[in-house]
């Protein structure tokens, strides 16, 4: 595929989410809500809400292919991954997002200073301003881009399962290869993501400063960019793998595309 196919995916995506924003915006604020809730319980609340994040994101997949249907999306669509079979092996790939995570975490712990975390989590003083290596810095714009890459690859290995009934171990190959072999693809995609997004959010802060209504635009543009990288991830879904169907898919998937 050429490179790009990338901003294509995010025009599709863009003109998915503009057919029902209240209901995409619904769904993703009751995701955010959920998983807030689960991780408040004590001790291994954090985690499990990282296992849960591929049922959690099958809701947006599965409300993009009704908003492509030309259906409704109606709140049942939030348990979309929860329900069984599907939730065993939904679980399955979390625990590969969960050790992933605390992959990153331990790098995260090496590579970069602890006065590090305590200087930025400290007020500003304008008198004083925080003296932060830039060799923190750069292991940090590290350590993002390689949560960032983790996160892609294994985006489709979810609806993977989901739709084309695989394995756990399989959906994930096929989800890692499939990115890695699209490459230059999603690196366009995150470009034109990335720069839309900070571009706007420049404008909102020439405009309003460092206004309270500033800050509440920027929440709502992250909500919103968010949401439209989610049903963009399904543009690229369905290029790759084909229209998802509802029945159990048979024969072999093709990655030639």
């Amino acid at each position: 595929m050429p490179a790009i196919t990338g901003w294509n995916w995010l025009k599709q995506g863009t003109g998915l989410f503009r057919k029902q924003p209240a209901a995409l915006t619904t769904l993703l604020f009751a995701n955010i809500l959920f998983s807030l809730l689960i991780s408040a319980v004590p001790l291994l609340g954090k985690m499990v809400a990282v296992v849960l994040i591929p049922s959690f994101s099958m809701a947006f997949m599965k409300a993009c292919l009704m908003i492509e249907n030309g259906e409704r999306v109606t709140p049942p669509v939030l348990l979309t991954g929860f329900r069984k079979p599907v939730i065993g092996p939904l679980c399955k790939i979390g625990l590969i997002y969960l050790g992933a995570s605390l992959l990153l975490t331990l790098l995260t712990k090496v590579a970069i200073d602890p006065s590090f975390w305590q200087q930025v989590s400290q007020p500003v003083d304008p008198a004083a301003p925080p003296q932060v290596q830039a060799s923190d810095l750069l292991a940090m714009f590290g350590i993002f881009l390689l949560d960032v890459a983790v996160l892609i690859a294994l985006a489709f290995a979810a609806p993977l399962t989901y739709w084309q009934q695989m394995g756990p171990g399989k959906a994930t190959f096929y989800s890692f290869f499939a990115v890695l072999k699209s490459a230059r693809v999603f690196i366009v995609l995150l470009m034109a993501w990335f720069a839309i997004f900070f571009g706007i959010c420049f404008i909102v802060a020439l405009v309003l400063g460092g206004t309270s209504l500033a800050r509440v635009a920027i929440m709502w543009l992250i909500f919103l960019f968010v949401l439209l990288l989610q049903c963009a991830m399904y543009a690229g879904y369905r290029q790759i793998f084909g229209k998802p169907v509802e029945m159990p898919a048979t024969g072999r998937v093709n990655l030639d595309k």
